[in-house]
């Protein structure tokens, strides 16, 4: 039996229910995990509410660290006994242990605690196909400006540091001067308070009059239309969230006007549909994390029972960087 975050409807945080679950051995392609640490994730809330439609009765999370416990037929990467930590569909890790598909859990190196594997991996990994592969016409190189909202966020803090490194000139937008201030001591090139100040007119005066080569968008509908005049002409839009509430539909012909700009919707579970994409992205993160490069901060932790105040904090945005569950 395991302990498991589950709903049996969409709503609030109170319709989260802590209950006892029956785990069983892992089938071919499968792991026994023991969860050390869960990460917390705003597509959680996404799922909970409802914006995310999934079949009930549903254990939510998407992230965590733990110890393999039982290896299913042609799992070859993982063995029982090794340090594991992923992000992944389905959900399920809001729990003690489950059974999940091996593809997406990589083997965590020893010098990546427990508390930071579950923190990194679904944050970690959306910063890597965003700087890295979520690419404008042309690609980025060292000086480019880009647009990254959200940057006191999860991904955001990664993000600044992961782009300083890469010598691009991140403009990071956050709600309080003290995120903008947490932004900017991690690496963002220039931060905007946008409860304050008009950011379209911000990164203009930044960029020169140019505009940014590309926008990084999880707020989704309050910053959308604002971020299109942010862009060069042939810039690329990224959108990969919708804290604010999902985007409107828009003509086509408005992209046109605005610079023959690109438009793209990214998912992290496309990047990481097979094992060797996974792997190749995780070892690039593994890497940025054990140089020095980014460091993974988790400013609030929560013991699983607490779940409910976890996401009552992430929803009303007084959570800064990454948030994590403990069992």
């Amino acid at each position: 039996m395991s302990k498991a975050v589950q709903i049996r409807k969409n709503g609030g945080p109170e319709e989260m229910e802590i209950v006892d679950v029956q785990v069983g051995e892992p089938g071919p392609g499968e792991i026994r995990i023991r969860h050390k640490a869960v990460g917390l994730n705003f597509i959680d809330v996404y799922q909970r509410t409802g914006l995310y439609q999934l079949p009930m009765p549903l254990t939510l999370g998407m992230e965590a660290s733990g110890v393999v416990e039982a290896v299913g037929d042609g799992v070859k990467h993982l063995k029982v006994g090794d340090r594991a930590a992923y992000a992944s569909q389905p959900p399920g890790s809001y729990s003690e242990v489950r059974v999940m598909p091996a593809k997406t859990v990589c083997k965590l190196p020893d010098a990546i605690s427990f508390e930071t594997g579950a923190a990194m991996m679904l944050k970690g990994l959306t910063a890597q196909y965003l700087l890295k592969r979520t690419l404008p016409q042309g690609g980025l190189k060292e000086g480019d400006f880009v647009l990254f909202h959200a940057a006191a966020g999860g991904v955001g803090l990664i993000a600044v540091q992961w782009a300083k490194a890469m010598g691009l000139q991140l403009i990071g937008t956050a709600g309080s001067d003290e995120k903008c201030a947490l932004a900017k001591s991690l690496g963002a090139a220039h931060v905007i308070n946008y409860a304050k100040e008009d950011f379209k007119e911000r990164v203009k005066a930044i960029t020169g009059g140019r505009g940014v080569k590309v926008v990084y968008d999880s707020v989704g509908k309050d910053t959308w239309d604002k971020s299109l005049d942010c862009l060069q002409p042939f810039g690329l839009m990224a959108s990969f969230g919708n804290a604010s509430g999902p985007v409107p539909p828009f003509a086509p012909g408005i992209l046109a006007a605005k610079g023959s700009i690109y438009v793209t919707r990214q998912t992290l579970f496309t990047h990481i549909a097979t094992r060797e994409a996974t792997q190749e992205m995780a070892d690039d993160l593994f890497a940025a994390v054990t140089s020095g490069k980014v460091k993974i901060r988790i400013d609030q932790t929560f013991p699983l029972e607490k779940v409910r105040e976890a996401h009552v904090a992430l929803e009303a945005r007084k959570t800064t960087g990454c948030t994590i569950l403990t069992l």
